[in-house]
């Protein structure tokens, strides 16, 4: 019988506890043990973050109060080593904000981000710890195993869902290790009694960082499948795609970092699926759909892809127009913290105006979370837009369109972003673009959209209602008081490509 090995990590961490004087931060120390069959799972690296919260409705790496992170350097496994809080590698967030009687119980876990094909934290192939809980205290006791990996995420078995999964050469070739494309296929109710009959097929872009396991959700809604295995349903075939990226969501679009991905799709999964599922692509039938990220990815996939794709439904598309970046202009404004009138630029608001979250705290969130301590790889909606829409470093990376301490715009790399800003290229190629574009755009936006990403889209619509030679027919709408993506609904959207696919 083997010895069983136990590797420690002994993390000392500043629970800091803000009041209304200045007094000195408690320590406190945590030991987090590593079992030794974790050890060929362990993948150097990796982003180690501690998560605390008061709440006991989810587990602390879903939903925390304070989160507190480091990236272990040359961590050797055979030994412990000590983090000082105190060091400037080590990162807090939210400690300001935390309310702490000595009897207050705090749950903690563990999560060590390691996967290098997925930039998000809850994903498989990442370490995780079971949840444990302590009263707070100046030095509390944090005893933690990075015991678990995050499992391969799986599709339901159904006789009408059908998965995809193929390794990608052209995204392979790029990383220099194996990448793989996913999908999953959600097939009409008369699909197996019409055999040889021609569907039309709808791809559906996910919203920020969703994955092609969206169909199992669908398929554990009693409503959706009552309605979806009825006759009278709308008989499309739904596609649900994976955005799934090193840094976070991909946008499905060829790009410097993240590499060929539009082709990829295209010329690759579009492909594998459409055979699987006896797709003809001379019915000029195939369709895009999607809403926040997703609303961008099917609105830009169908104006790079014109004569590919036949017609897109985009709800809440994140910026269309980069000089309206949510309240920001990337091409003049000199930092994406502060508006010109010098206040906190809000990143977030509700249906009313009123500003929730700054763009300040949402970076200080991202930089958090990734390895370089900077939004590069934080994963999240600004770590993506940085690697899809800029350049490559000099050091492999995402180059950074703007300072993550400061927020300063640089301007030569915020100007290589253009060729992904949608207005840009379509003011830019209408004449060829236009034509082809016909009949195949159709928008909505809450026009308090939580993101301000309805102001882009207002101007998206300005330009395109003044083109000429073709004047453009797109469909743009805007729903007042409606926030993000109110207005989406899967029901819905089925119904209106059914409606065009058939022209009833």
């Amino acid at each position: 019988m083997k010895k069983t090995q136990t590797i420690l990590l002994l993390l000392l961490f500043i629970a800091a506890i803000s009041t209304s004087k200045a007094q000195d931060l408690p320590f406190a120390k945590a030991e987090i043990t590593v079992s030794a069959e974790m050890k060929k799972s362990f993948q150097p690296g990796g982003r180690l973050l501690l998560h605390l919260t008061k709440q006991r409705e989810k587990e602390p790496h879903l939903k925390s109060d304070i989160t507190i992170a480091v990236t272990p350097a040359n961590w050797d496994l055979a030994i412990p080593f000590q983090v000082d809080a105190q060091n400037k590698a080590v990162m807090i967030y939210n400690s300001e904000k935390v309310q702490s009687p000595p009897s207050q119980i705090y749950y903690y876990q563990a999560v060590y981000k390691q996967n290098q094909d997925d930039g998000q934290e809850n994903v498989p192939g990442n370490l995780i710890s079971n949840v444990d809980s302590m009263l707070l205290s100046d030095h509390p006791q944090l005893h933690l195993t990075l015991g678990k990996i995050i499992p391969p995420n799986e599709i339901v078995d159904h006789k009408f869902v059908k998965s995809v999964v193929i390794q990608s050469k052209f995204l392979s070739e790029f990383s220099g290790r194996p990448r793989y494309l996913r999908a999953s296929v959600l097939l009409p109710s008369g699909y197996f009694k019409n055999p040889g009959k021609n569907y039309p097929i709808c791809y559906r872009a996910p919203g920020l960082n969703g994955r092609y396991t969206a169909v199992n959700g669908h398929m554990k809604d009693k409503e959706f499948t009552d309605w979806w295995f009825t006759d009278s349903a709308p008989q499309v075939i739904y596609v649900y795609l994976d955005s799934q990226g090193p840094y976070g969501d991909t946008y499905q679009v060829d790009s410097e970092n993240n590499g060929p991905c539009g082709k990829a799709l295209t010329e690759e999964l579009i492909p594998a699926i459409e055979k699987l599922v006896h797709y003809n692509p001379a019915t000029k039938m195939r369709f895009l759909t999607g809403y926040s990220t997703g609303g961008w990815v099917s609105l830009g996939l169908q104006v790079f892809y014109p004569d590919f794709f036949d017609g897109t439904w985009s709800y809440s598309p994140d910026p269309v127009d980069f000089s309206h970046y949510g309240l920001i202009d990337i091409y003049k404004d000199s930092t994406i913290f502060y508006n010109k009138y010098g206040y906190l630029q809000p990143g977030r608001r509700t249906i009313y105006d009123e500003p929730t979250f700054s763009m300040k705290e949402w970076i200080a969130g991202e930089n958090l979370v990734s390895r370089t301590g900077d939004y590069r790889i934080s994963g999240g909606q600004f770590g993506a837009y940085n690697a899809v829409f800029g350049p490559k470093g000099s050091d492999g990376l995402p180059s950074l369109m703007f300072d993550p301490v400061t927020g300063k715009i640089d301007h030569a790399i915020a100007s290589k972003w253009e060729k992904y800003d949608l207005k840009k290229v379509l003011e830019t190629n209408w004449t060829k673009l236009g034509p082809k574009l016909q009949g195949k755009i159709w928008i909505w936006t809450g026009d308090a959209d939580g993101l301000y990403s309805n102001v882009a889209t207002r101007f998206l619509k300005m330009y395109l209602d003044g083109t000429q030679n073709p004047k453009s027919d797109a469909k743009i709408s805007f729903t007042p008081l409606a926030g993000h993506c109110q207005e989406w609904s899967d029901k819905a959207l089925l119904k209106m490509i059914a409606e065009k696919a058939t022209g009833k």
